[in-house]
Order: structure tokens, then C-alpha cells, then sequence
């Protein structure tokens, strides 16, 4: 729920959780530490803190970033949303262009673009134009009249992973929240305050937020282990390639289906396979055969807006005000912690009953 931290409407705190709390009731250490160097013969892993760990096994869970597909300026120019941090920095600088754009009382227009029409995307744009129509209006009409929000993708649909009329009540859910949908529109590069279009036009962008894909965290490179692409190779027990006793999870893990396409870099598929590769440990501490992942794809979700939402579940499909309930009571029962849930709940209900949203501090990063 970054992407709520980021328009204003949850408190950061509220989505993150100490990984210390977590352990507390788990016979487990925890070290905060990036890793240099694995010694397969001797089994240790070196770390940047100076420490050496022995381990009988290693998972490597390191996750993803965000993936620029080699695109001029998006590092320079653009924000990702993989972490509480830069889910910060997009909601200052969201707010401090709203806070520039108060001083004019003419034309001048604000545009925020975001790149990538998949699950992340959509959301980041539905709550965007849901934050100009609500908060910054009631803050300062004029202002919030002059924003515009785009949303970019380079294929023929938004959400092409959803069935195709899911897919066209997206669009259409989005463009009356006041979003400026684009397809077939691939970006070339990203400059300063526009973007440059694959067929050489321009859209001007003061905020560019890039949700285009990710890829396997680029740390895995200096781990001497087998790569397929950017992620860990894995044979179908999850055990990394010629590497037994080294195991892959979530979205640095290589794994793919039966049509040899890579397994989704989404939070099912990664608690799936930490069950699967404990599983598997206490298969060797018995004795046992290992068995093959298998993922079971329970279904996707995704939210536009207040009381717009999307639900796909094998031929299950529904959309709004039952699907957006859905998604509501599912994403609270995977927050960690109580305190977590019921300040979710809070900050829910007010964003509700007011059309206010109480979180719209500029509070940089860094």
C-alpha cells in the first residue's frame, strides 16, 4: 500500500513493520547488513558489517527494484515506488508542486505522469486524481483545477494481465476520476519536466513516477551464484541451480510455470514459496524427496478509487463497490500487527466520512 503512503492517504508507519518485531516470538537473530560474498565450499557469507555467517542453508530473499528498461533520464529524473522512503519523496514532491502552483492565479498548469498501466499504475493514478478532487480542492480550488494527472502504457490495455473487460472498466473508471489515459504510448526518454514519446512528442511532466516493472535486486550479481536474467536460477525445488542448500524466494527468484514463463513478481507468489522452502528444509532434516513449486494463483486485485476496484479470480470476475470491500478486508488482513491495522482502519475511515486526508506533510527523505 505504498502507493497510499504517497497520495496522502496512509501514514507510513501504518504500512511498514519492524522486522525485529516480527522475529520477537521466533528463535531467530537479525542482522541489518548487505551481503558481499558467498564461499560455497566452506558455506559463509560475508557481510558489509564485517561479519561472517555459517549457514547449513541460505534463502535469498532480496526482492526487487524498479526497472528503467534502459530508458534515457529515468534514473535522474523520475520516482520509483519500491520503498517507504521514496513513497515519501513522491508525496513531497506531489505536494510541494501544489504548494508552487498555489502562487499563480493564471493558467499554469501542473502535470503528474505516471509510467505503467499494471496493478501499481492504476492505483497510483486513481489515488492521485482522487487527492486533486478531494483534499487540494477543498485546499485551494483554483490550484487543484490546473493538475493534471496521466497515465502512460506502452500496450494496447491498461492491466493486461486482468481479462479485457476488466481491463476497459479500468480505463473508463479512470478517465471520470479526471485521468489522462495514453495507450500504445511508449516513452523514449524522461528530461527534467517532460517526457519525450516513442513517436517524438513531448508531454510536459513536473512529476514524473515510473511503474513501468521491476527487476531482481542488482545485489545478486556480486554473489557468484547462476543467474537467469536478473534473477537467481532455480531448478523447480527452489534450490539454486548446481547450488543445493541455497534457496530462492519472492521476486529474485527465477522460478517459472509450466510454459516456462517467470513466475509474477507479486507478494502471493513470494509467500507461497517462503512456506514451500521451509517445507522443503524439514524435508532434508527428515530425510525426505523433495517436490516440485508448484504456484497457485488464487487471483489479482486492484483499486481505482473510492468505491472502484477490480477482482479477477479464475473465471471469477467482479468490479466495483463489492470488489473495492474485497480488496479493503484483504489488504488489512495482511498488515503485520495490531497497531498497523487499526490505524489503517483510521485513517481509512476519515479519508472516508471527510474527503480529507490528513497526511499531506512534506517531509523529505533525506
Amino acid at each position: 500500500m505504498l502507493y497510499q503512503v504517497s497520495t496522502a492517504g496512509l501514514a507510513a508507519d501504518h504500512v511498514a513493520y519492524p522486522i525485529r518485531g516480527a522475529l520477537r516470538s521466533f528463535n531467530g537473530k537479525f542482522r541489518m547488513a548487505s551481503p558481499i560474498s558467498i564461499d560455497h565450499k566452506n558455506k559463509i557469507i560475508k557481510l558489509d558489517s564485517s561479519e561472517v555467517l555459517p549457514f547449513d542453508h541460505l534463502i535469498i530473499a532480496m526482492g526487487s527494484v524498479t526497472a528503467d528498461f534502459g530508458t534515457p533520464g529515468v534514473t535522474e529524473f523520475a520516482l520509483g515506488m519500491k520503498s517507504i522512503s521514496e513513497a515519501l519523496q513522491i508525496r513531497a514532491e506531489v505536494m510541494r508542486r501544489f504548494e508552487d502552483l498555489c502562487r499563480f492565479e493564471d493558467d499554469t498548469r501542473l502535470s503528474v505522469v505516471v509510467v505503467g498501466g499494471g496493478p501499481t499504475g492504476v492505483e497510483m493514478a486513481g489515488a492521485l486524481a482522487e487527492l486533486v478532487r478531494g483534499p487540494l480542492t477543498n485546499d485551494q480550488k483554483h490550484a487543484a483545477n490546473h493538475i493534471d494527472i496521466y497515465l502512460l502504457e506502452a500496450g494496447p490495455r491498461l492491466l493486461p494481465s486482468f481479462a479485457p473487460s476488466l481491463s476497459e472498466k479500468t480505463k473508463k473508471s479512470l478517465e471520470s476520476l479526471g485521468v489522462i489515459v495514453k495507450l500504445d504510448t511508449a516513452v523514449k526518454s524522461v528530461k527534467h519536466h517532460e517526457i519525450q514519446l516513442r513517436d517524438e512528442s513531448f508531454i510536459p511532466a513536473e512529476v514524473t513516477i515510473w511503474a513501468a516493472g521491476v527487476k531482481g535486486a542488482p545485489v545478486i550479481e556480486n554473489l557468484s551464484l547462476p543467474l537467469d536474467g536478473n534473477r537467481l536460477s532455480v531448478d523447480p525445488t527452489l534450490a539454486a541451480t548446481n547450488y543445493p542448500g541455497i534457496w530462492g524466494v519472492g521476486d529474485i527468484c527465477g522460478a517459472k510455470d509450466k510454459a516456462g514463463r517467470f513466475l509474477p513478481m507479486v507478494a502471493p507468489v513470494a509467500l507461497q514459496q517462503g512456506k514451500f522452502v521451509a517445507a522443503q528444509i524439514l524435508r532434508i532434516a527428515k530425510g525426505e524427496k523433495l517436490t516440485e513449486f508448484k504456484y497457485r494463483d488464487k487471483g489479482s486485485m486492484a483499486t481505482i478509487g473510492r468505491h472502484k476496484a477490480i477482482v479477477e479470480a479464475g473465471r471469477i470476475k467482479f468490479s466495483g463497490f463489492p470488489a473495492w470491500v474485497a480488496w479493503l478486508f484483504l489488504h488489512l488482513f495482511y498488515l503485520m500487527g495490531g497497531r498497523n491495522r487499526i490505524g489503517t482502519i483510521a485513517d481509512w475511515c476519515w479519508n472516508y466520512a471527510t474527503f480529507d486526508r490528513g497526511n499531506r506533510h512534506i517531509m523529505d527523505s533525506l
